[in-house]
C-alpha cells in the first residue's frame, strides 16, 4: 500500500500539472484505483511512477485516461434518454424555442451527439446550443473526431446508425458531419473553473462517482446557479441529489432536478 508520504507527493504533483486536485476525491477509491494501476506497471510508489511517465505523452495519457473514468455510451440508460425526449424537452422547448444545454463530464462524447440526434429529430431546421466539456483532453480529442468502434455505439438503434454515421473501411463508425457541428466541445473542470449560466438543461450522469460529499454539494449548487428559472439537472441512472431541497431544487422527475421557476 503508499504510504501517506508518497500519496501527498503524487496528489502534489498531479495537481501541478493538471489542476486535478484529489483532495476533492473519495480518499480510499482514489488510492486504489491509483494504486491498482501503479503497481500493474511495476511500480510500488504513485509519485516514482508519475515521475516516470510524466515526459511521455502516450503514457501520461493513458494514465490521465485511467484516472478519469471515461466510460460512457450513447443513449446510456435508455429509459431515461427515451423520458429526456418525450417529456424533459418538449417541456424545455414549451418556454425557449432555443435551448441552452451542458453536457459536462461529456468524456468521449457519446451523451452530446445523443443529444443532438434528438434534438434533430423533435426540431427539425432548428439551431440549439449544446456545450460538451470534460478535464481530459485526449478524450476530448476523441470526442471531437466522433469516430467509434462498433462496441461503442451498440446500445443504438440501427435506424440511428445508418442514418447519423458512416461506415468507415477499417469497420468503425465515423458521426456524420451534421450532427458534429451541433457541438461545442471545451475543456473544463468542474471541480475548479467558472461556470458559465443561463442553461436550460444540464446533463451530469456517471460523473461524481469518486468525489467527496462536499465537492458534490458545491458541484450541485454550482449546477444549480448556472441553470436557468424552470431549467432541468439531469443526473445518472445510480446517483441522486442527496441535498437537493437544501441547495434549492425541487424534483421534477427521478434523475431529473429543476430550478424553481421565479
Amino acid at each position: 500500500m503508499m504510504d501517506d508520504r508518497d500519496w501527498a507527493s503524487f496528489k502534489q504533483k498531479l495537481k501541478a500539472k493538471t489542476e486535478i486536485d484529489l483532495d476533492l476525491y473519495k480518499e480510499a477509491q482514489m488510492k486504489r484505483r491509483v494504486e491498482g494501476y501503479v503497481r500493474k506497471k511495476g511500480f510500488d510508489s504513485s509519485a516514482q511512477y508519475f515521475d516516470s511517465i510524466v515526459n511521455s505523452k502516450a503514457d501520461f495519457d493513458a494514465f490521465i485516461e485511467h484516472l478519469t473514468i471515461n466510460v460512457s455510451e450513447f443513449f446510456r440508460n435508455s429509459d431515461k434518454f427515451l423520458q429526456l425526449e418525450k417529456e424533459v424537452i418538449p417541456y424545455l422547448l414549451e418556454r425557449s424555442p432555443k435551448l441552452n444545454i451542458w453536457s459536462a463530464g461529456c468524456s468521449i462524447g457519446a451523451e452530446p451527439y445523443s443529444l443532438a440526434m434528438i434534438l434533430k429529430e423533435v426540431t427539425p431546421g432548428k439551431q440549439h446550443r449544446i456545450l460538451a466539456t470534460d478535464l481530459d483532453i485526449e478524450i476530448l480529442a476523441k470526442a471531437k473526431r466522433g469516430v467509434y468502434l462498433p462496441n461503442e455505439i451498440q446500445s443504438m438503434t440501427k435506424e440511428r446508425v445508418v442514418r447519423y454515421f458512416t461506415q468507415n473501411t477499417d469497420g468503425t463508425y465515423a458521426v456524420q458531419n451534421e450532427i458534429k457541428r451541433l457541438i461545442e466541445f471545451k475543456r473544463h473542470n468542474l471541480l475548479k473553473d467558472r461556470f458559465e449560466s443561463g442553461f436550460d438543461l444540464i446533463l451530469c450522469r456517471n460523473v461524481v462517482i469518486y468525489f467527496t460529499e462536499e465537492a458534490k454539494f458545491d458541484l450541485y449548487t454550482n449546477f444549480f446557479k448556472a441553470l436557468k428559472p424552470g431549467g432541468i439537472l439531469f443526473v445518472g441512472g445510480t446517483e441522486s441529489v442527496i441535498n437537493c431541497r437544501q441547495i434549492g431544487y425541487t424534483t421534477y422527475k427521478p434523475f431529473f432536478y429543476q430550478r424553481p421557476l421565479e
